[in-house]
């Protein structure tokens, strides 16, 4: 793969649009921070696993395998205080959850990485990193037998998140983002700015606890993805990626505890996914907001609507998720599977019509054969930009459509088209699949409906209105559109 046909990404340490290339010449190593499996995946988390996945995917298009590792976090607080909550082991409970993302990632066309390791089997590896830190002098040992690092023995600390001036000093309080997912510093330790390497046992752990040289404990979050990115990907590795939100402190952490006990560059880029907003407010427990994919299908949407709307957005601008962009994005597939269709129809000889396949296509400079869709290959290949490149997929279709109707498409052609969208569809994952039926609204909803239809056209907006609230109270939102109206189910949904 040349540097011209290479992708282009931005780097969230340098602050630049750099060529992403494997530092071996052959091979992309990529480490991406997986889901902590203590409940479902929301979309936000969805959200950055899909943009992950396009971008493992137009690398391998473009012509560079990936070696592609996301992890699985099996042990912290949060799994450990639910587990014990449910009265079941930690590892029963965290298999559910990780069954759970598994189905979901199927249904939404990821790409399953190569490895996937998990915290607990891997604390052995982390035992061993901490213990060279220990030795090396960038971590001490606690009264209680916590193991922390010490940040001041590593000066170039904050260069990912520019902490230089921030508040995170000696003396000083950490910020609220890292005692969030650290609530471990209770444990004593020198500094505020110090973080947990190995958590000395307390009660509340019950039987989560292993052996360590310092005493009973188990590994501290941000320990956990230095040990396996290492073990899998070697000291250095090509491409680090995650929610803005892990910049800081657990990225900045995993540099920090990862050089200082190799000597080497950890990761040679960072590639960071925004934030999701829902229905323009952040995501929220309290607001009832946290949606995941089968809160989704309960709506009457499928998996590739859902991935076509949390792919639609640039992943460094955060995206705002509503119920009406899932509507939107229904139209959208509905029309590029019209486009398959009427191509097929031209050139028989194209391949079967439906569902495209899951596989991955051969590997090579993709953009040779992206036809009238090369402009949105384009898009792809400069900093992922997933909504330049579906508009430019839609011109394009426009043109592709005309074509076809005004018999200027040879099926020779037509085939080369068909198989230029289908490779730029591969890129996007997006598969063309039968929708889910929408779920069908009871007589007594429909009546009601009928009758604010009715009102509405007699220009009774009062009645209108007060029927349009009776049905939201029964758990079904009501739209309008040019021929009549249209039915869906409401989140959370009452019996209606």
């Amino acid at each position: 793969m040349s540097d011209a046909h290479a992708p282009r990404l931005f780097d969230s340490l340098s602050r630049e649009v750099r060529t992403v290339a494997p530092a071996d010449g052959k091979t992309l190593r990529l480490y991406c921070c997986g889901p902590t499996v203590y409940g479902p995946a929301h979309v936000g988390n969805l959200r950055t696993f899909l943009l992950q996945d396009v971008f493992r995917r137009v690398v391998e298009l473009s012509g560079t395998p990936t070696l592609h590792v996301r992890n699985l976090t099996d042990v912290d607080d949060k799994t450990i205080r639910q587990s014990q909550a449910e009265g079941v082991p930690l590892s029963e409970f965290t298999a559910r959850w990780t069954a759970r993302m598994h189905a979901d990632a199927g249904a939404l066309n990821i790409l399953p990485p190569h490895h996937e390791p998990g915290a607990v089997a891997h604390i052995p590896h982390q035992i061993q990193l901490i213990q060279r830190l220990v030795e090396a002098r960038h971590a001490y040992v606690a009264q209680d037998g916590s193991v922390y690092f010490d940040v001041s023995s590593f000066p170039q600390y904050g260069r990912l998140s520019r902490l230089a001036d921030r508040q995170i000093t000696t003396g000083q309080h950490a910020p609220a983002t890292e005692t969030d997912r650290e609530e471990a510093d209770e444990y004593a330790r020198d500094s505020a700015a110090d973080f947990a390497l190995w958590k000395a046992r307390k009660p509340e752990d019950g039987p989560n606890f292993w052996p360590s040289p310092w005493g009973d404990g188990r590994p501290g979050w941000h320990i956990e993805c230095s040990a396996m990115s290492i073990e899998y990907l070697g000291d250095t590795f090509d491409v680090h990626s995650g929610g803005v939100d892990l910049i800081f402190p657990h990225h900045e952490n995993e540099i920090a505890q990862s050089e200082a006990a190799t000597g080497c560059t950890f990761a040679r880029h960072w590639f960071h996914i925004a934030h999701l907003m829902v229905e323009d407010r952040k995501m929220s427990k309290s607001l009832g907001n946290l949606f995941t994919l089968d809160d989704v299908r309960g709506r009457g949407f499928s998996p590739e609507t859902l991935r076509y709307v949390l792919i639609s957005g640039h992943y460094r601008q955060p995206l705002n998720f509503t119920w009406d962009s899932l509507a939107a994005a229904r139209s959208a597939l509905a029309r590029i599977a019209k486009l398959d269709e009427a191509l097929a129809a031209v050139a028989p000889d194209s391949g079967p019509r439906g569902c495209l396949s899951t596989t991955l296509l051969p590997l090579g400079d993709a953009r040779h054969g992206m036809a009238s869709f090369a402009p949105a290959w384009d898009a792809l290949l400069d900093d992922l930009n997933t909504p330049a490149a579906l508009g430019r997929l839609f011109t394009a279709a426009a043109e592709v459509e005309s074509r076809i109707r005004s018999g200027e498409l040879p099926p020779g052609q037509a085939g080369a088209e068909r198989g230029a969208l289908h490779r730029i569809l591969f890129a996007l994952g997006l598969r063309l699949v039968a929708e889910e039926p929408p779920a069908q609204a009871p007589e007594n909803i429909r009546a009601l409906a009928e009758a604010r239809w009715n009102a509405k056209q007699s220009r009774d907006f009062k009645e209108a209105d007060r029927l349009r609230a009776e049905i939201e109270s029964r758990g079904w939102i009501v739209r309008d559109g040019k021929e009549g109206f249209e039915l869906n189910r409401k989140f959370p949904q009452p019996n209606a």
